[in-house]
């Protein structure tokens, strides 16, 4: 079968179009058309080298389509069922995914790698084998992908907005409900309004924080955030910091999210200034690998403020992905209003050449179209 995908086939640069060769489904996997992708900053970090992967590869990891094919043993999903991808293909046997961390699961070593999880490919093109980002390739009009990376959902659900559900959305919410534990009358600060940040601002809201306070530089965000469930806006930590402090009569904010494009140690040094006694700074942000980031050790001790990574929100990929969706559905949260721009898939460059430069929430591309 032949597909045209968004392809990286060098360790940076930009994403080619290229006409590829699809193979049917092996066991437990699915062939699906892809509908619609969400442009996360993430396959952006790979493109320019924050992130690196074994090239040839086809971008994108959120996406929502329809199954054309399931190959062997595959029982629990049918052709003609709409869904959105999970990007964790959890296992259900590792010490993560027993435990209930199905996020952390130890199929994520081939996220990257640039084969499925059998260690083969089922991409062709230019005499080559692709793999794909987060064994998805969303970027695609046609791939075969893990059955375990397949969330059905109803076919009244929009397949246009529900893509952004796979990743950046559950991401953000569960920085701020999960990871943060956000409670009734908390005050949260979250630093960068981009497709996650947005969404650990609609994750504190909805948690019921009194203050949710959104910081970033670009003022069309600042004002997006504040129609999304922020109560305050700054375009500087300072400013931020001068409030929460005022706001709070000295004591600080009970958490502080970090969803910037790319973590520096200027950020979290303000987050972490940022908390209160036992507070705690969500770290949900990438970071270069080679970045080592400094705290004051008498504050982290005797005032028990902590530092913690997130991936995913800290949650359950496909339950979280189900909650978001019904959450939608039933006009708890906003999708809609995160899509910014849509682009054909011809345009997959244009979109994160937007995005950098703080034109866009979350772009869309529209695949099969």
């Amino acid at each position: 079968m032949k597909t045209k995908a968004a392809v990286m086939w060098k360790e940076t640069g930009p994403f080619e179009i290229s006409d590829l060769t699809v193979d049917p489904p092996g066991p437990e996997e699915v062939l699906v058309r892809f509908d619609y992708a969400g442009l996360c900053h993430t396959d952006e970090h790979m493109r320019n080298g924050d992130i690196g992967f074994n090239p040839p590869m086809v971008g994108g990891h959120e996406g929502s389509g329809v199954v054309e094919e399931v190959g062997p043993g595959v029982t629990h999903i049918q052709p003609g069922d709409h869904f959105v991808t999970s990007w964790m293909p959890y296992c259900g046997r590792c010490r993560f995914c027993l435990t209930g961390q199905t996020n952390l699961c130890d199929n994520g070593q081939y996220l990257m790698s640039g084969t499925m999880l059998d260690g083969t490919q089922r991409l062709h093109g230019r005499g080559q084998k692709l793999g794909s980002v987060d064994l998805l390739g969303t970027f695609s009009q046609r791939n075969v992908i893990p059955a375990s990376c397949v969330v059905v959902i109803e076919k009244h659900v929009p397949l246009d907005t529900i893509a952004i559900a796979a990743c950046g959305v559950p991401t953000g919410f569960g920085s701020a409900v999960t990871a943060a534990d956000t409670r009734p009358g908390d005050i949260t600060v979250v630093y960068g309004i981009g497709g996650i940040g947005i969404n650990a601002v609609q994750g504190a809201a909805f948690a019921g924080a009194k203050l949710v306070i959104a910081v970033d530089p670009v003022e069309f965000k600042r004002t997006t955030a504040l129609t999304l469930g922020a109560t305050h806006a700054f375009a500087s930590a300072e400013e931020a910091h001068e409030f929460v402090w005022s706001e709070s009569r000295g004591v600080g904010a009970d958490a502080a999210i970090i969803t910037v494009g790319l973590v520096d140690k200027k950020v979290v040094s303000d987050a972490f200034s940022m908390i209160r006694k036992g507070g705690v700074v969500v770290v949900t942000a990438v970071a270069n690998p080679e970045l080592m980031i400094e705290i004051p050790s008498f504050e982290l001790t005797l005032y028990q403020k902590r530092l913690i990574g997130s991936l995913f929100g800290s949650g359950n990929p496909h339950n979280d992905i189900r909650k978001i969706v019904d959450l939608y559905m039933r006009g708890r949260i906003k999708l809609d209003e995160l899509i910014t721009r849509r682009y054909p898939l011809e345009e997959v460059n244009q979109g994160y050449d937007d995005m950098l430069a703080g034109l866009n929430i979350r772009g869309l591309l529209e695949i099969s179209h």
